[in-house]
């Protein structure tokens, strides 16, 4: 199969797990391509969607026989931005993961498989995407394996949408305890949105580590 796999920001946390798919897929006998822009998406069998900010329009989707996308919630439940944290943060550690279809509408397309990723409830942000780029590996694989007799699902039942996160969703209520925030902590990206709280017209920032490392 002639495969492309798209990742459109260069400094996403999927990158080597990208590569890695890029690895194995090429051990497997098929040609692959891993691309950041989406002028270079060529006419293919298969786009893999993985980790991307940007909608791809119908004049790319169109390249590829199939168009794939792994999203971290049981669509149409979590449709939209950073749904593995927000689930944490609602007190989740079963996440449901969904491959599916990419569509013009927004996360609507049919799905294939739906995996569980489970948390013990002690992983930082770190460890919870380890898990995560190693589950979408697999599911992305399982998928190739079985494309010939692999049957899609139509999405059913209530939609829901999460907002994208932004500097105001890493703040900290003083107010409240480490204990009561502490899923606050594990989704917190220590190196590119870490948390903070304000006190005296001053920001504080806070960077949670495990003792081991």
């Amino acid at each position: 199969m002639k495969i492309t796999i798209i990742t459109d920001d260069i400094k996403s946390w999927f990158i080597p797990y990208g590569k890695e798919l890029e690895k194995i897929l090429k051990s497997r006998g098929h040609e692959v391509k891993y691309i950041n822009n989406k002028m270079d998406i060529e006419s293919g069998d298969l786009c893999l969607i993985m980790s991307c900010l940007r909608i791809l329009n119908d004049s790319y989707l169109e390249l590829n026989k199939n168009n794939i996308v792994v999203h971290a919630s049981d669509l149409p439940a979590g449709k939209g931005f950073s749904p593995m944290q927000w689930q944490v943060l609602e007190g989740n550690d079963e996440i449901m993961i969904t491959l599916f279809e990419a569509v013009k509408e927004f996360d609507a397309g049919p799905y294939y498989l739906k995996e569980k990723l489970q948390f013990n409830g002690t992983e930082l942000y770190y460890e919870m995407r380890e898990k995560l780029g190693e589950k979408m590996i697999g599911m992305c694989l399982e998928y190739i394996d079985n494309i010939k007799t692999i049957v899609p699902v139509n999405q059913e039942g209530t939609e829901t949408f999460y907002e994208r996160r932004t500097v105001k969703h890493d703040e900290l209520d003083i107010k409240k305890s480490i204990e009561d925030q502490i899923n606050h902590f594990r989704v917190a990206d220590n190196v590119n949105h870490p948390v903070y709280f304000n006190y005296k017209n001053t920001k504080y920032i806070l960077k949670i580590y495990k003792a081991e490392d």
